[in-house]
C-alpha cells in the first residue's frame, strides 16, 4: 500500500496538462487510526470536505473554462488521496478539450471515488459540485459558529499534543455546547509546512475545562500530521478523556496549492455541514 514517502509531496514533479488520472495517490487511513485506537469500530461517522479553486479546462472550441468543485468524501473511504496529486491530476485538466461540464464532474467523480475506495469490497461514489463563474457570487463567506475559546487570556506551553490537558466536570450537570477557536495549526506530515485552520467542538455530556481544551488545541501547532488524522487525533482525545454523549470536531483549514481540506467526524448520524469557507480561507 502507499505510504506519505512514496507520495509526490516534498519532491519535484512534473507539471502535467493533459488529463491523467493516474497522478491521484491515494494513501490508507488504516496506520494512523491504529495509532489513536479509532482501527477497528470507530466511534465516529463523517466526511471530508474538499474545496478546489484552481479547475480549469479547453471546450471544444478551444477557449479556456474555470471552475470551483466542492467534494464530500466519506470518512469510511479506506483511502485519503494526498493533496499534491490531487493537485497534479486538477492541473492535468488544463490543456484538456472536454465537451461539457457534465463531462468534467463524471470523470472527477469516478476518478477520486476509485482512489479513495480502493481496495474496499463495497466501493461507492464521492459527492461532487461543480460551480461555474456564474455561481462565484454565491459562495458564501461564514466563521465558525460557537462561543470563541480565543477570548480567553492564558498561558501556552504545550506544543505537541497534550491530551493529558483535557478535563471535563464529571460531578456537575451535564450541558450542551459549541465551542470554536482559530488558533488551530499543524504542519504537514511530509514537508513540515505549516497547515492553519480552524475548529469547531460541539458536544454534550459533562462540561468541557475551556482553558484546558484552548491548551490542548494550541498543543498541536508544533505536530506533524494530514489533516484528517489531526481532527480524528482530536475527536479521539476528547472522547475518551471528557466522556460526551455526543461529540462533533469540524475543522476548516486555510488552502494551499488551490485546495482546502476541511474533516469533519461525529458521534451521531447528521446533515454534512455546508461548505462554507471561513475568510481566512
Amino acid at each position: 500500500m502507499n505510504s506519505p514517502d512514496q507520495s509526490p509531496l516534498g519532491k519535484a514533479s512534473p507539471y502535467a496538462d493533459q488529463y491523467d488520472a493516474s497522478l491521484l495517490f491515494p494513501i490508507p487511513r488504516a496506520g494512523k487510526r491504529a495509532e489513536i485506537g479509532a482501527d477497528g469500530a470507530s466511534p465516529f461517522f463523517g466526511a471530508d470536505l474538499w474545496t478546489a479553486y484552481e479547475l480549469s479546462w479547453l471546450n471544444t472550441r478551444g477557449k479556456p473554462q474555470v471552475a470551483l468543485v466542492h467534494f464530500t468524501i466519506p470518512c469510511e473511504t479506506p483511502n485519503i488521496v494526498e493533496s499534491k496529486s490531487f493537485k497534479l491530476y486538477l492541473g492535468s485538466f488544463t490543456n484538456t478539450v472536454l465537451e461539457s461540464v457534465d463531462e468534467v464532474r463524471a470523470r472527477l467523480r469516478t476518478d477520486i471515488s476509485e482512489a479513495v475506495w480502493r481496495g474496499s469490497d463495497t466501493p461507492a461514489t464521492v459527492g461532487v459540485r461543480v460551480l461555474m463563474p456564474e455561481q462565484f457570487d454565491q459562495q458564501p463567506i461564514h466563521e465558525l459558529d460557537g462561543l470563541s475559546l480565543d477570548r480567553l487570556d492564558l498561558e501556552c506551553t504545550h506544543y505537541q499534543p497534550a491530551p493529558e490537558l483535557l478535563t471535563a466536570s464529571f460531578d456537575e450537570s451535564p450541558v450542551t455546547e459549541v465551542l470554536s477557536s482559530n488558533l488551530l495549526k499543524s504542519n504537514c506530515l511530509v514537508t513540515g509546512q505549516p497547515d492553519w485552520g480552524s475548529v469547531q467542538i460541539s458536544y454534550s455530556g459533562p462540561q468541557i475545562d475551556q482553558a484546558g481544551l484552548l491548551r490542548y488545541i494550541v498543543s498541536f501547532r508544533n505536530h506533524n500530521e494530514f489533516h484528517e488524522q489531526c481532527v480524528e487525533r482530536i475527536f479521539m482525545d476528547i472522547w475518551r478523556r471528557c466522556r460526551p454523549v455526543k461529540l462533533t470536531v469540524y475543522a476548516r483549514y486555510t488552502r494551499r496549492g488551490g485546495l482546502d481540506i476541511n474533516p469533519w467526524r461525529t458521534s451521531h448520524p447528521g446533515a454534512v455541514p455546508a461548505n462554507v469557507r471561513t475568510a481566512r480561507q
